[in-house]
């Protein structure tokens, strides 16, 4: 060392702290990317991507050469540091000792810590440009990486520990898919972000939690005077209405109001076969249905309604597209002068809010911002008999997850209108 000149040593010495440092923010780089992008970077052309993501598919040959490296640099910055102080100071164990501690400062600050919160804080920035250095050292440094990796396999399979595609390729599950939208921030538009959320629980909500509730159902009965039916169809709500005879469990077909126009027109006399004539078939569906499912339906079946039906045949409700398209992308339609109405309510500046009955607790759920529960009743009036055990009285209150609800009146043995207030 002594016919070196000291300058070059101290550059050989920031070289190897240097070089060290890249390995490290590489590494680190690497392993905190975001595979996703990358791939949609590599199929868009990005040679640097490509590489990288080869890189990410070997990555047992990857970690050995950044760790064989640093290694090996770091071992050389402690001996040029050690025969730097003993040339300096003698060779004291005071001085080796006091070397240590320098270099083993030097490189956890400059070559450990700083560069990997670096290349955590800016991954793709750093693992695809390095990537270009990396791959070719790969190729050189061939025969010490096998060799080493020969023990390091040994081990392996003495822990009893499988690798290769299985452990590398791991899918996503819905929960994580969930949770990168939801963490999208900026890059999702929150309309967006909200429409991907919905789509996510298609699955979990049955066709019950969005449906007409058979009450609410606007049906023709075709066992009642004519001229009542020509009313009905005049002043009705809907394009399509369902047909039955007597109750409404005896359906006989869906009816197309606009076809049924050209009949009113008509001078002679018209019987309620002429309106049995114009009926489609039915379409029934089990109460259980998910909305994925039933929407798959829809499309192969080339059917926009459907009536739920429960285990005994006995007609729980209606569910058409638009109902399971607005549970994606929200409300964009309203049936009834009442539907519109009900849709504006929220939280008055005393923090109460005032409901029918029958509103969905879905609904409730979004819409106040609470969190009744949803694997039992579907409507408010549902859940309030289910916890009371009876049909109560009006000006009766009980508080459920955290909100006080005040039953204001109650009609025809179900609750009618109900008063929330919000917990402070």
């Amino acid at each position: 060392m002594d016919t070196v000149p000291l300058w070059v040593q101290f550059i050989a010495l920031v070289a190897l702290i240097c070089l060290s440092a890249f390995f490290s923010i590489s590494e680190t780089a690497l392993m905190a990317l975001n595979r996703h992008r990358v791939k949609h970077l590599a199929r868009r052309g990005s040679r640097g991507a490509q590489i990288t993501l080869w890189l990410l598919d070997h990555t047992d040959r990857m970690l050995s050469l950044i760790l064989i490296a640093n290694t090996l640099l770091n071992a050389m910055t402690t001996a040029l540091v050690t025969a730097l102080a003993i040339t300096a100071f003698g060779n004291e164990e005071s001085v080796i000792t006091i070397a240590t501690g320098v270099v083993a400062f030097l490189l956890i600050v400059f070559a450990e810590i700083t560069p990997k919160v670096i290349g955590a804080t800016y991954p793709e920035r750093i693992a695809l440009p390095a990537a270009f250095i990396i791959k070719p050292l790969l190729t050189v440094g061939k025969p010490v990486i096998w060799f080493v990796n020969l023990f390091v396999r040994a081990l392996l399979t003495m822990l009893r520990i499988k690798t290769g595609s299985s452990a590398r390729d791991q899918r996503m599950s819905p929960e994580e898919l969930r949770s990168m939208v939801l963490e999208g921030g900026n890059f999702i538009p929150v309309k967006h972000k909200s429409i991907l959320l919905n789509l996510f629980d298609l699955e979990r909500v049955t066709v019950e939690d969005v449906m007409t509730p058979r009450a609410q159902i606007e049906s023709l009965n075709l066992s009642v005077p004519v001229e009542e039916i020509k009313h009905q169809l005049a002043t009705c709500y809907h394009n399509k209405l369902l047909v039955h005879e007597g109750e409404i469990n005896q359906i006989v077909g869906v009816l197309h109001v606009r076809k049924v126009m050209a009949l009113l027109t008509e001078e002679e006399e018209i019987t309620a076969e002429h309106f049995r004539a114009l009926l489609t078939a039915p379409y029934f569906i089990p109460a259980e249905t998910d909305l994925f499912t039933q929407l798959q339906y829809f499309q192969e079946n080339h059917e926009r309604l459907a009536v739920i039906v429960d285990e005994y045949g006995e007609v729980q409700g209606l569910v058409t597209l638009d109902d399971i398209i607005e549970e994606m992308i929200g409300e964009f339609t309203t049936s009834t002068p009442g539907a519109s109405r009900a849709d504006q309510f929220g939280w008055d500046k005393a923090g109460a809010c005032m409901l029918e009955g029958s509103i969905s607790l879905r609904d409730v759920n979004k819409r106040l911002g609470l969190d009744f529960p949803l694997d039992g009743p579907k409507t408010l009036n549902g859940l309030l008999l289910e916890i009371l055990q009876d049909i109560p009285e009006a000006s009766v209150s009980l508080k459920v997850a955290n909100c006080v609800i005040d039953i204001v009146q109650v009609q025809n043995q179900a609750i009618k209108t109900v008063k929330l207030y919000r917990s402070r």
